[in-house]
C-alpha cells in the first residue's frame, strides 16, 4: 500500500512540475480569431451616386445656376 501511495504522488508531483514548466514558457491554446466587424454603412452624403443625382436634379431646376452657389 505505501508503495502504490509513493507511486501516485511522484506520478502527481510529475504532472504538477510539468504543468508548471510549460506555464513558464508560455506555451498556451492559439488565441481565438476574432470575427471581422461589419462592413461600415455608408450614409447618403458619403453616396457618389446620391451626390451624382443630387446634382442633377438641381441643374434641373435651375438651369440658369449651372455652377455652385457656394464656390
Amino acid at each position: 500500500m505505501l508503495k502504490f501511495l509513493l507511486f501516485v504522488i511522484l506520478i502527481a508531483v510529475a504532472v504538477y512540475l510539468t504543468t508548471r514548466a510549460i506555464q513558464r514558457r508560455g506555451i498556451a491554446p492559439a488565441p481565438r480569431r476574432q470575427p471581422p466587424p461589419p462592413p461600415r454603412v455608408m450614409g447618403p452624403d458619403d453616396d457618389p451616386d446620391f451626390l451624382r443625382n443630387l446634382d442633377r436634379e438641381r441643374k434641373k431646376k435651375h438651369p440658369e445656376h449651372p455652377e455652385d452657389p457656394e464656390a
